[in-house]
Parts: structure tokens; sequence; C-alpha cells
């Protein structure tokens, strides 16, 4: 191949990008669509009443409780298993050991490194904490290093909760 082939394809090459580039300007410039001044759909902030919907919560975690049973967590916990340990004076993994979990403070387990959103998140896990946690983590407390997808399934979580309550020195009683 000579210098003269080269030439040509190189200038091929360079006559398509202006092509191309010519044909998006001429577009915007013919099919120019201006933004609306108003928004067609106007969105009213809804207030909430936290008393009432604290109730709510508590009586939803109360449903959701007698869902789940302790044997059928026990099962489901086995995908917790790959990141945590959940025996008395058990060893940190991936994830913190989960022994007395519930009635704990959140980032409290001494020698795990927690992310600085769970360390910093400083609630205590209680039924309702830990059934938000564990439907979505990254979604519930944003910035945790948990990569785990959540358990989409109530009779699951409810099961796991029961599961993680009953490994400890002191479950939580049940509401």
């Amino acid at each position: 191949m000579d210098g003269f082939e080269i030439n040509k394809i190189i200038a091929a090459i360079l006559a398509t990008v202006l092509v191309v580039f010519s044909i998006n300007k001429f577009t915007d410039i013919l099919f120019r669509a201006d933004k609306p001044q108003q928004s067609a759909y106007k969105i009213e902030k809804i207030e909430t009443n936290l008393a009432s919907d604290s109730k709510q919560a508590a009586a939803g975690i109360d449903e959701l409780l007698a869902m789940g049973n302790v044997q059928h967590g026990e099962k489901v916990f086995k995908k917790c298993s790959s990141c945590h340990m959940i025996t008395s004076g058990g060893k940190n993994m991936i994830g913190p050991n989960l022994w007395s979990v519930l009635g704990r403070k959140t980032g409290s387990v001494s020698g795990y490194k927690y992310s600085k959103a769970l360390a910093a998140y400083g609630k205590e896990w209680t039924f309702g904490e830990m059934n938000g946690f564990l439907t979505k983590p990254s979604a519930y407390i944003k910035g945790t290093k948990m990569a785990f997808a959540g358990l989409r399934s109530e009779k699951d979580r409810a099961s796991v909760i029961l599961f993680m309550n009953s490994k400890s020195d002191s479950p939580l009683p049940t509401p």
C-alpha cells in the first residue's frame, strides 16, 4: 500500500466524521425543542404524622413476625453464613459476628471495621430496624459496605429476624 492509498483512506474517514457532525448540528437547529417554563406535573409535599407512622410500623412488625419461625430462619440464614457467623464468642468474617445482634447498638462489634455510614448510624437493632435493613441494606443505610441484595420475602425476613433473636445471651421479647 503506497502513500496515496493511505491518504484516500484517511480522507474518507475524515469526510465521514465531518458529515456525521454536520447532520447532527443541522438536526439540532431543525428540531429545536424549548423547555417549558412550568412543570406539567406538580408534586406536593406529603406531610406525615410520625407518631401514627411509628404505631403502624409497630403493628406491622407484629404481623410480620407472626409469618416467620425459627426453623425456617435457620435455613434462610445459610445465605448470610457465607459472610456472617452467629455463635457466642465467634470471630468476625467478611461481616461481623451476629451473636446477640438484636438489642445491640449498630456498628458496635469490637474488632470489626464498619463502614462510616453504619458506624455513624447510631441506632439500636430492633425488630423494625432489622426488617428495614434486611429488605435492602444499601437503600436502608446509604453507604453501608454490605453488598447483600436483601430478602424480598416477608416470611424469610421474619424468620431470619426470629432466628437471630434466638441466637443471643438475652433474646428480646417478641412483640
